[in-house]
């Protein structure tokens, strides 16, 4: 899982990430909630722990920030010393999934994150899996749609059901490569970009079948779900309505 810590303590921050990383977690650490924000605005997360206080802004100033711009409930821990019922109940209500207190408990920390990435992807352990006409099954490793299934490369139902499970977020080109390749984040490709042009075809996603992939400029990909009669912004046709 990749994961955003707000921590300003150098100390605190690296004995988290070592207790996450030994789990086989990704964690970046941000010292303030300027560059905390601007990285999960601009990148890939799948769960953020914050601490409340911190040199620029507090815990909840993030957590406020981060609610009202992104388009998709990402799991947030409060990770904090400050442990009275009227802060936790202040955090829960602002949005906050979870609240621990410092020192962190290693067990502890990874259980809840655990259980976080559960509950926001309940359909992670399912066989089978229904998208408007879209059927994907896990197990036999197929897609149908419309009750037909499609000609797919392993890798192009890897993609898919990566994308349908994480349907309305940003998934950048960087967070693709590591989560369906297998990749290192920094290497420099046009794989994404070939095989989403290619799903795009091959999967039919257009306003009839109700769902489409969304270029994000110089950021990656969000699958989106759509009207039918709304168009498409990424096909020909689109870009020919746009133009006239």
């Amino acid at each position: 899982m990749r994961i955003a810590l707000l921590e300003d303590e150098t100390e605190q921050a690296q004995h988290i990430q070592s207790i996450l990383s030994e789990r086989g977690h990704h964690c970046d650490s941000f010292p303030t909630g300027q560059s905390f924000l601007s990285a999960v605005f601009h990148r890939s997360y799948e769960l953020l722990i914050l601490d409340w206080q911190i040199p620029d802004m507090t815990g909840i100033d993030v957590l406020e920030s981060v609610r009202a711009q992104l388009n998709w409930p990402i799991p947030v821990v409060f990770l904090t010393q400050r442990d009275s019922e009227t802060d936790i109940v202040r955090a829960l209500d602002a949005g906050a999934d979870d609240y621990l207190a410092k020192p962190a408990r290693a067990a502890e920390l990874v259980a809840r994150i655990n259980a976080l990435a559960r509950r926001t992807n309940p359909d992670s352990e399912k066989e089978l899996l229904l998208y408007g006409p879209f059927e994907i099954n896990t197990q036999q490793r197929t897609i149908a749609l419309h009750g037909r299934e499609l000609t797919l490369t392993d890798k192009d139902f890897d993609l898919t059901l990566f994308l349908f499970q994480n349907q309305g977020r940003l998934l950048t080109r960087e967070m693709l490569l590591e989560r369906v390749w297998g990749l290192a984040r920094d290497i420099n490709t046009r794989t994404v970009d070939t095989h989403m042009s290619r799903l795009r075809r091959r999967l039919g996603l257009n306003p009839e079948n109700g769902f489409r992939i969304k270029t994000i400029y110089q950021r990656g990909y969000r699958l989106e779900a759509m009207k039918a009669q709304e168009p498409d912004a990424d096909s020909p046709e689109a870009e020919t309505l746009t133009n006239d």
